[in-house]
Order: C-alpha cells, then structure tokens, then sequence
C-alpha cells in the first residue's frame, strides 16, 4: 500500500471517529431526557451528600471558635489608620483553618450586644487557631482587651430577627462616616432604654470574610460587561433619537420650504445622518469600590428580644433607622419583601432557621451584593470612642432611694427616651467630691440634699459652712425623729448676744487625748494660720510650743485630781507670757528639763519677742464669740466621739477675717487629729463619716496644710470629703492637686470659661468648655465612680431640697431641733462664757497654788502622762 493509500484510510478513520462523536454528543440530551427518572434522584442525593458533608465540617470548626471582648477607656480616640490595620488584621484572621473547613466557616464575626446591664459591649469572634490575631490589637493601651465568655443566651419571650443586605448599585459604595461624632452613636441612642426587668436585648452581629480572587475577578468581569451593555444600549437608543429628530426636521413646513427654495440641489433624499458611538467605558467608573484590594464578603444580622410583646419590633424599627447614618450611594435594607400586609422577612419561616443557624455557629451565607471595602466599614470596626456618647445604665449607677444609707444622691439624668430619675453613686466609693461653679448655681444646694438625705438614713456627717446659711436651708427637713436625737450645732455667726454657744478647748485633757497630739494640733493650727515656720518666726514658734506644753501638762495634773474646770486655754498663753506669778505658778508643775527652759531661755528672750505671739491671741480674746468659745475649760465638742457615733454636727464659723481664720485652722486640725486617731479602730469596724466644706476658698486660707492632708490621709480612717469651690485656681497648690488627684466625683455649674477649663481638662475635653458656661442654673455636668469605672461627664439637673424632700419638710419643727442641737453641744448663752472666760485664769492659779501638792506632783517621765 503506498503512502497516499495510508493517509487517505487515516483520514476516513478520523472522520468516522468524528461523525461517532457528534452522533454520541447528539444524542446525550436524548439520553438525559429519557433517564431523567433516576438522573434528578441521583443528583439530588449527591448534592445533599455534599451539603451535609460541607455542613459538617462547618459545624465542626464553628465549635473551636473563641471571643475577646474589647473594652475601651475614656480617651480611646484611633486614627483611620488604626482601623485600617485592624480591619486587615480581622481580615486575616477570617481565613485562618486547614482547607478543610468549609468557607462558609472562615469568618471573623463583630458582636454588639445591649442588655440594660452594659451599654455596648464589643467583641471579636473567630477560629481559635487565629487567637493571636484577635487578642492583638493596635488601639492599645486605650483599649483593653481581655478573653470573653460565651455569648449569652436569649431567654425573652418575644424575639424578632433581620438580615440587611446592600441595596443600590453593586458598586457603588456606603457614605464615608467621619468618625467624630462617633459612627456609633446612632446604634448606642437606639439602645439607650433597654430594661433589663423587661428581658430586653438587641444584638448587631457584622461577620466579614475574605473575597475569593476569583470570585472578585469574575464581580469585576460582569461590572465591566454591564457597565458595555449599558453604554452601548445608551448609544443605540441615542441614535435612535437623532434619527427621529432628522426626520422630524424634514418633514417639518421649514424642511418644505428650505426643498422649494433650494431647487433641486435640496431634493437629493434624506441627509445622512451619523450616529454617535458609544464612549469608552472609564474602567475606575464603571467598577466603584471594587477597584480597591481589600474588599469582603459581609453578612450584617440584628436580632431583639423582649419579655413584653412589641418592644422587640420597635428596638428592630430603631436599629434599622441608626443604619442609615451609614446610608449613601448603597445602604443597607432589611432583606425580604412585602405583598400587601404580608410581609416575608429573616423572621418568617423557612427563613428564620437559617438566620438562627447562622446566629448561633457564626457561618456566612451572605448576599450576592454583600461586598463592601474596609474603608466602608470603619465606623463599626472599633469598640465605642470618647466621642460616643454610651447611655446611663440604672445597673451602672443606681437610682438614689430615700432612706438607703448605701446610696449618695447626685441629680436628676434624664436618658435618651426622655425619663428623668435621681442617679447615685454607692457610699464606699464616693471618697471624695469636688464641686466648682458659679455661686448661686447649685453647688451648696446639692450638697445640702446629700447631706439631708445620709442623716436621715443615719449615717453620721460634718457640715461645716463659713456663712451659717445652710443651717436655715436644711434645718426644716432635718426636722425629723431619725435625725433630732443626734444633731449638734455650733453657731459662731449668730450675732444675737442671747444667742448660746458650745464650748471646746483645744488643749483640754478631760477626753482621753493623748497630750502629744494635743500639742502638736495646737502649735500646728497656730503656725499654719499665722504662717509660723522655723525660718519666718522660729522664736514665736518656739515659745509658743513651749507655753502649749506646759499648759498641758497643767490640764493633766487638773485631770488627775478630777478638777477639769480648771484646765487651762489658749488664751492662759497670755498669762504664762507676760504674768510672772502666774509663769511661776506653772513652771512648778513642770519636769525639771521644761521647768529650767522657763528659767533661763525665756527670761533671755527680749521683750519684742512676746507681742508676735500675744497679738493673734489678743484678738481672738476680743472676740466675744471665739472667747466663749475657746475661753472654757471644759466643753462637749468632740469631733471623734462624733466620729464614731454617727452624729450630725453643724458648725457655722462667723466669716474670713484673720481671727476666724485662726479659728478654722484649729477646727480643721482636730478634724485631721480626730480621723487619724480612728486607727486603733479595726478598719471594718470604722463607720464612715462625711464632711462637708462649703466656701472652700475661705476654709483654705486658713488651712490649707490640713486640708491637703484630710484628702491624702483620711480615706484609710472612714473620713469622706467634699469640697465645695467658685474657682478651682484659686485654691492653693497643696489643695487643688490633692483634690483633683484624690477626687471620686468632680461636678462643675456654668461659671467662667478660665475657671470651667480647670476640670475640662480633667475630663480630657470630652466636654466643651462653652458648653459648660452656658449651663442653666441648678444644672451641672458630673464624672461619677461606679464599680471602680468612673462613669460621666454626665449632665445631670442638680437637686433641690424642694424636689427630693418636699413632702418631710417640718418648718414648725425648726425651733425645737435648733434647741435640740443646742443642748447636745451643751451650748450656753455666749454672754455668760465670754465673762467667765475673763476671769478663768484666775481659776486656773487658784488651783495651782491651792491644790495640795501630791495632786500636783511632778511627772517623772514623759510616758507618764502621755
């Protein structure tokens, strides 16, 4: 056979095999049609084998997943770019797991939860095997992130569920939300009254998986080849119009007209006319968003619930509407549709067991349109910021109950759906408080209804108020029987002479006072009024110190041979200066070292020695007031013994001169002597007592050293502050550093722009300043300690006695408790104690020289009598 012979039975068999294969293609649809009987079966079976097989696998790896919780602080304010990184950061994490867990598994979900017991709390769940990736976070140290326990379970009776998909043009992108205000916002006022009593619970829980690169080419593919078809069809239907308007213009009367005036060179036929091409596609236009590279798969699912039948749906109907702040050129709808009142939805069956599937392991069946950049998401890729204003919760701080000694009223908030109710902070961690503002704007007000309401619950407090105003305030609505049988007053502004006075004696003996301490809160409460150091006036503190120890040790000897009467005072110092009978009278008493510094030293001293200290007690001797006052040996103030039986005691001391001054230093320094002598109190059993300082600026000036040490000291002894200032600058730099430093709730009225900054600043102006000024009055804003957070700034109304005790308060009763909380001081009319102090030293050398000497026998040693 030759070679042409080969080749042509080559080709018949190639052309037989061919005509084989298009007989047998030919004949495949045939073949399906007639064996579709077992084929659909076959097929359905496999198909469900493999879906049971994917959804296996998915459930498997649903079960390893893990959750962070992100807690942000108060000045948690990311970049774009800390977003940014974080979202690719989820991103990769989303991909984490062998290639044999399904897609529909790999995915990081973002879960936002509001119950009524935390505002929003934020978590992040995803693979185990990507915990690294969750666990680290780039808004460190402002954001914590900690381990999360499994999402708790819904048990309300009504529950509503939606899915959101993204409407408008596939590639059209969500609005650019800025970031201040925060993006959150709408979602956290949308949840603002949820109860927890009333079961309810909104949940938004956003999962993000990585696109496929193919899946993304061919989205990128069918955006171009749609963006063609759309061009092309406008380019048709455009020449379709310019055709008709060329035949319209011919057929008009000018077309006529212009054919009989222009002869037979315009009767040639219809003109030519060109169609306009159809432009080019511009590439970036026609793809939107999915030009960028980071692009994702979403899936966005709200579920609320509630024990009362509605509130479900209306918290649904409030979700959907804070979506829209992310609302642009696409936005997100809820997925269903509507026929008449019937309305298919995620919540409808069969719908509602996939939603539920999907909310309980976490796997993504998401859209077709689902695709979105990072960028579009970064409004919910972070927890809450400090531009996001998170609601009130009653579980965070409680609502102030009349009678509970646990709670410390604050004022009136009003939440998001307009209910007003009274917050309060717990008693043992409100330690101290600071209160600035404008006068006449609240801030005594609102101290006074703290103070009203915790005597009335009986716990013990000290208001000590430089003007005497606050006692008529009070005094109707401390009228009561849980407070009249445990308030003391001292009222050294009342310039009747009939008017009666308690008594105390600095240097006294008769309560148990050690005598150092006695010494060292005398010269103490002198120095730091008159200015006393060892480098400005050494020799008036020296002699001062000296005529202290001495006259103590005579109140000692007088409390030995039980004749307290005759202990002397301060004002004795002038005696024991300038009264050498008196001196020698003393000098006896003494231990030998002492005896011999009278003998020599102070006879050294020159006569221009004694006036710096004779001076101030000269002008507190006249004084009325503060001689009857000082001037008696024996009195009931007793600010521990107060202390500990949870008395209420009001002291009104005259004014601001430099005698009240020298008055308020040595009522300040017993109060800072008093609460550190509680430490042999074991520290469970010290009942917490409250002191208020009105006109701060005033007390400060006088005792300023005390102050700085009451705040950094006596929150160990069960003492709490509270201070109540116009300007915080005007405070001396001990004080206001303590205070700001040590401050549980710091309140500011309206009041200057200056002054307001002061605690704006705290607040790492979270608060405008102008905003503040413009305050009306009684209204404060507030940062409140609860449950070792601080809460705030929180506007809040101030209350007024009126509004919280209006109904307890007993205006007739005001004469009995002001007579009530004079006997318990033991008060007496000011007249008859100033004249017996004129004549106590006399008393007090009468006793010296009269006495028998063993009664007056010289101690051998310190530890004797101290």
């Amino acid at each position: 056979m030759d070679t042409r012979s080969v080749i042509l039975a080559q080709s018949n068999t190639l052309l037989d095999t061919a005509g084989t294969l298009v007989t047998v293609v030919a004949a495949v649809p045939g073949w399906i049609t007639g064996n579709l009987w077992w084929l659909i079966p076959l097929a359905a079976i496999a198909a469900f084998a493999v879906e049971w097989q994917v959804r296996r696998l998915a459930d498997k790896a649903s079960q390893s997943r893990m959750a962070v919780e992100l807690v942000p602080d108060d000045t948690f304010d990311p970049s774009l770019e800390q977003i940014f990184r974080y979202a690719v950061q989820l991103v990769r994490a989303s991909g984490s797991g062998p290639w044999t867990v399904p897609r529909r598994a790999k995915a990081v979900r973002v879960r936002m939860r509001a119950d009524g017991r935390t505002p929003l709390s934020y978590r992040i769940e995803g693979a185990a095997g990507a915990a690294q990736l969750l666990r680290t976070t780039p808004y460190a140290p402002a954001v914590t992130c900690r381990k999360a326990p499994p999402a708790k379970k819904t048990k309300a009776q009504h529950t509503v569920r939606a899915e959101f998909v993204l409407r408008g043009l596939t590639v059209a992108p969500l609005r650019d939300v800025p970031l201040e205000p925060d993006p959150l916002q709408p979602l956290a006022d949308a949840v603002a009254d949820l109860r927890t009593d009333l079961g309810d619970v909104a949940e938004i829980c956003l999962d993000i998986q990585r696109a496929p690169a193919w899946h993304l080419k061919a989205r990128r593919w069918q955006a171009m080849e749609d963006a063609r078809t759309t061009e092309h069809r406008e380019a048709r239907r455009a020449s379709s119009w310019v055709r008709r308007d060329a035949e319209r213009a011919e057929d008009s009367v000018w077309g006529v007209l212009r054919e009989l005036v222009g002869g037979r060179e315009t009767r040639g036929g219809p003109r030519w006319v060109m169609p306009p091409a159809p432009r080019r596609v511009d590439a970036d236009k026609a793809l939107g968003k999915l030009t960028g590279t980071h692009l994702v798969r979403v899936q966005l699912l709200v579920r609320c619930s509630s024990d009362m039948e509605g509130r479900a749906k209306a918290r649904l109907r409030q979700l959907e509407a804070a979506l829209d702040v992310f609302g642009g050129e696409a936005r997100w709808q809820m997925r269903g549709f509507r026929l008449g009142p019937w309305h298919y939805s995620s919540d409808r069956s069969p719908a509602r067991k996939s939603f539920d599937r999907r909310w309980a392991t976490g796997q993504v069946r998401a859209p077709r349109s689902n695709w979105v950049a990072l960028g579009e998401l970064a409004g919910m890729l972070k927890p809450p910021t400090r531009h996001c204003r998170l609601p009130l919760l009653a579980t965070a701080v409680p609502t102030w109950v009349p009678g509970n000694r646990d709670l410390v009223l604050q004022g009136w908030h009003r939440s998001g759906d307009g209910q007003r109710r009274m917050v309060a902070t717990r008693e043992d961690e409100t330690l101290f408080e600071v209160a600035v503002g404008k006068s006449g704007w609240g801030k005594t007000e609102r101290a006074l209804c703290q103070a009203v309401g915790l005597a009335r619950a009986g716990r013990g407090l000290l208001f000590v108020d430089p003007h005497g105003d606050s006692w008529h305030r009070a005094a109707p609505y401390l009228a009561v029987e849980e407070v009249a049988g445990r308030i003391a007053r001292i009222d050294l502004a009342a310039t009747s002479p009939q008017a009666r006075s308690g008594c105390w004696n600095p240097l006294g003996m008769d309560q148990g006072q050690e005598a150092h301490q006695v010494i060292a809160q005398s010269v103490d409460a002198f120095a730091a009024a008159l200015g006393w150091n060892a480098v400005s006036a050494p020799r008036a503190l020296t002699i001062f110190t000296k005529a202290v120890e001495a006259l103590v040790t005579v109140n000692t000897q007088a409390c030995r041979a039980q004749q307290t009467g005759a202990q002397a005072t301060v004002f004795q110092v002038r005696a024991l200066l300038s009264d050498a009978a008196f001196r020698e009278s003393v000098v006896a008493v003494l231990e030998e070292e002492a005896a011999q510094w009278w003998r020599t030293s102070f006879a050294a001293l020159p006569a221009d020695a004694l006036p710096v200290v004779l001076n101030p007690l000269d002008r507190l001797a006249a004084d009325p007031v503060t001689r009857a006052f000082l001037g008696n040996p024996v009195g009931a103030y007793n600010i521990r013994a107060a202390m500990d039986a949870g008395m209420v005691v009001w002291i009104c001391p005259a004014g601001d001169g430099p005698t009240d001054r020298l008055l308020v230093s040595l009522l300040m320094r017993d109060l800072l002597r008093a609460g550190l002598s509680r430490r042999d109190i074991p520290a469970r059993h010290r009942v917490p007592f409250r002191t208020y300082l009105d006109e701060l600026i005033t007390l400060d000036g006088a005792a300023s050293e005390s102050l700085a040490q009451m705040q950094e000291q006596l929150r160990k002894f069960g003492i709490r502050l509270h201070g109540m200032t116009q300007l915080l600058q005007r405070l001396s730099e001990p004080v206001r550093a303590s205070l700001l430093q040590n401050a549980s709730t710091l309140t500011t009225t309206a009041g200057s722009m200056a002054a307001i900054r002061h605690i704006t600043g705290e607040w790492n102006e979270r608060v405008d300043a102008g905003a503040v000024a413009r305050l009306p009055r009684y209204h404060h804003y507030a940062t409140l300690p609860a449950k070792g957070e601080r809460v705030g700034p929180l506007l809040l109304e101030g209350p007024r006695l009126e509004d919280v005790f209006g109904d307890g308060a007993k205006p007739a009763a005001v004469g009995a408790l002001a007579r009530a909380a004079d006997d318990l001081a033991q008060a007496r009319p000011r007249d008859a104690l100033a004249e017996a102090a004129l004549t106590h030293t006399t008393t007090v050398q009468h006793f010296l020289t009269h006495t028998s000497r063993p009664a007056l026998t010289r101690p051998t040693s310190r530890k004797e009598y101290s």
